[in-house]
């Protein structure tokens, strides 16, 4: 049966407390002193075979990303509980290496996700010149993703992406429900035994095998977004193992997924509303699409009620309203996306038929074909939001297999590790209380596909720093996915941690995307060993009208 828990949502606090725990029994690498069972020697006596990265190795990334990289593979035991079962995972890991060479010490980063791949992840740091002459920058791809040993929904995932949850005529709400349901059983179906493996315990456990091969007795860490939680849980399970590490637009790591992405609907309106409407108000001259925020809102309202009758082709994709939210979402993780999201609404406005002759239309449709809006840093994106494309077949036992791998990993992680309050009764009531105040983003909490999974959840425990090396945190003050009171939060209870302020800013992902001012502090804190102190530097400015293309 699935693990449902009752109608009623419990408060934060009795919510963070779940988590609190110890891992089972797990094998750790040889000579770590943290207990448990030792790795058989035919994980720890591996070497990691660098060669040149391939297109096989990142099929997806440009060559000049390739040829910064060097890539290989390591294995790591399926379930580190029992890692003489002889059944293996790959982990595909790359190498951004020091100019001089010879670096003496590694620092691993992570995308976020959560489960997002990161193999190709280190080409962001090929200009940070004062980083890598201390370190070698290491990028791999958890288990699950990208190159390593994959997991699938089956492409369940997709059944949800035209569905408007604005719509709450019953018959919709259930449609959304089932659709839900029926992708949380292929996800658990089809990722088969590895499935509820894939999760926090177990990559942290990969991730210091993979220490122990790199032979560093520690390592450094960047993570953004989810991967601040994966960072935080490896210093928990290995506080002994953790030299610098940067937790970059945190989730709340000293409480459990739902209450982090419960946090997304206030965060991703607060952008939308502070920061993106204002800025395309003031640019009402060059996009016309209203001289103030709330001008701005209600043209977009308008367009959007227009799409449910009248959906309109974009690049081969039907765009209805869930998927012109879609759109809008995503461009509000980096304010470099504003310009290419700007033209995206005015051409969407012309083709629903406001102001618009047959000229106006062929014009907005050019534009669509052209505007590219730049991918924002990973995640954690809203639970509604499901990318990837559908695959075939339901083998997950070879890596870069499946197409959906990010979106099964990023539903299995917190399903997997969190006991996810809830029914169907109280996430309709839910939706509709966020709904109301954050109507971008809060109406799809319908979509909560950890009501409907098996099995106990991971017991994880909570990260609380203690042990634990001084850590920084680097937060934004209108971040969307991970707003500011959670990380404010985790400060508080993570001990020793330090958090850098950007007021002004917005923006996920914040070091090394171009402010000095976080720069120099991120890397007088990594490189020049400096004990980190709560501090602030200003924002960015937000760019000038003009799309991406």
């Amino acid at each position: 049966m699935p693990r449902r828990s009752p109608a009623v949502l419990i408060s934060l606090g009795a919510a963070g407390a779940l988590l609190a725990g110890t891992f089972p029994a797990v094998a750790t690498p040889a000579g770590s002193d943290t207990g448990g069972p030792p790795v058989p020697q035919r994980y720890t006596a591996q070497a990691l075979d660098w060669r040149p990265c391939s297109e096989e190795d990142l099929p997806e990334a440009r060559q000049e990303t390739r040829d910064l990289l060097e890539c290989a593979e390591y294995t790591a035991p399926r379930d580190w509980t029992s890692p003489a079962d002889g059944d293996d995972v790959t982990i595909a890991v790359s190498r951004l290496p020091s100019p001089g060479g010879g670096a003496e010490r590694s620092v691993l980063t992570n995308p976020g996700g959560p489960g997002g791949p990161g193999r190709a992840f280190p080409a962001r740091f090929a200009d940070r010149d004062t980083l890598r002459a201390e370190y070698d920058v290491i990028g791999f791809d958890p288990r699950g993703t990208g190159m390593s040993t994959n997991i699938t929904c089956d492409g369940a995932t997709s059944e949800l992406d035209p569905l408007d949850p604005r719509d709450r005529s019953p018959a919709n709400i259930d449609r959304i429900l089932q659709a839900t349901e029926d992708a949380a059983e292929a996800c658990q179906r089809h990722s088969g035994e590895l499935g509820p493996l894939v999760n926090t315990e177990q990559t942290v456990h990969d991730i210091d095998l993979l220490r122990e091969l790199l032979r560093r007795d520690r390592i450094s860490w960047i993570g953004y977004s989810a991967g601040t939680w994966l960072g935080a849980h490896y210093t928990e399970a290995f506080p002994e193992r953790a030299d610098r590490f940067v937790l970059d637009s945190s989730v709340e790591f000293t409480a459990g997924w739902q209450e982090s992405f419960q946090r997304q609907p206030r965060g991703f309106e607060r952008r939308w509303r502070q920061d993106f409407l204002p800025w395309i108000a003031e640019h009402h001259d060059v996009y016309g699409y209203g001289r103030s925020a709330e001008e701005a809102r209600t043209i977009y309202e308008r367009v959007r009620a227009r799409l449910q009758d009248e959906p309109v082709e974009i690049d081969g994709t039907t765009v209805g309203p869930a998927k012109f939210d879609e759109r809008i979402i995503g461009s509000m993780y980096g304010k470099s996306a504003f310009p290419g999201l700007a033209e995206f609404l005015t051409a969407t406005r012309t083709l629903t038929g406001e102001q618009a002759g047959p000229g106006e239309r062929a014009e907005a449709r050019r534009t669509l074909a052209s505007v590219r809006i730049p991918n924002p840093p990973r995640g954690p994106r809203p639970l509604t939001v499901h990318p990837e494309t559908s695959p075939d077949g339901d083998n997950a036992a070879n890596p870069g297999e499946y197409d959906d791998a990010a979106t099964a990993s990023f539903w299995s992680i917190p399903c997997n590790e969190t006991d996810w309050e809830g029914d169907p009764d109280s996430v309709r009531q839910e939706s509709a209380r966020l709904g109301e105040q954050y109507p971008l983003l809060g109406w799809g909490w319908l979509s909560q596909p950890c009501i409907y999974w098996d099995g106990e959840p991971v017991d994880l425990p909570t990260p609380t720093g203690e042990g634990v090396p001084p850590v920084l945190m680097v937060q934004s003050t209108t971040d969307p996915a991970t707003p500011i009171e959670g990380a404010r939060r985790a400060h508080r209870a993570f001990e020793g941690s330090a958090m850098l302020t950007v007021v002004d800013e917005g923006d996920h992902g914040l070091y090394a995307s171009g402010n000095r001012c976080v720069d120099r502090i991120v890397e007088d804190y990594l490189v020049h060993d400096a004990t980190p102190q709560d501090s602030v530097c200003k924002g960015t400015p937000l760019p000038e009208p003009g799309a991406a293309r």
